[in-house]
């Protein structure tokens, strides 16, 4: 795993894993069910990524609407591809919705609602936090 993947705090909270992706809960969390997807390769331009892994990001694309629609119920799915501080190529997966959302014991509210997400309204999950709600979203990648 690169470094990216390690700073998002891999293996904790690793949600689902493909071939060339993983699929983390973020730490922080924006709105719940906040992700990041990132690439196992060493690339830092999405472009120097392999063909395969281009394939199948539609795969786990898929996956992650299909369970974050389950879990969270949201109205729209943001993807965003940021990589100001962290190299490696990665997507911050937000899941966007009115009003406020809960799974295992963990509330949030979409403070940017209607409009871009609030990064700075994140809420710093703690370990347990972090366990309870990566327990909670993986059946729904199965």
């Amino acid at each position: 795993m690169n470094a990216t993947i390690e700073k998002f705090g891999h293996p904790a909270t690793l949600v689902a894993e493909y071939q060339h992706w993983v699929v983390l809960l973020r730490p922080a969390q924006p709105v719940l069910g906040a992700l990041v997807l990132a690439a196992k390769s060493d690339a830092t331009a999405f472009g120097a990524l392999p063909a395969e892994a281009h394939a199948e990001l539609k795969t786990v694309t898929a996956a992650i609407e299909t369970a974050l629609g389950k879990a969270v119920g949201y109205a729209k799915i943001n993807y965003l591809m940021l990589m100001m501080v962290d190299p490696h190529v990665h997507f911050h997966v937000l899941p966007r919705y009115d009003g406020e959302r809960s799974g295992a014991g963990v509330s949030i509210a979409d403070a940017g609602w209607p409009g871009p997400p609030d990064l700075g309204q994140a809420v710093k999950l703690d370990d347990d936090q972090i366990a309870a709600l990566a327990d909670w979203l993986r059946p729904y990648f199965a």
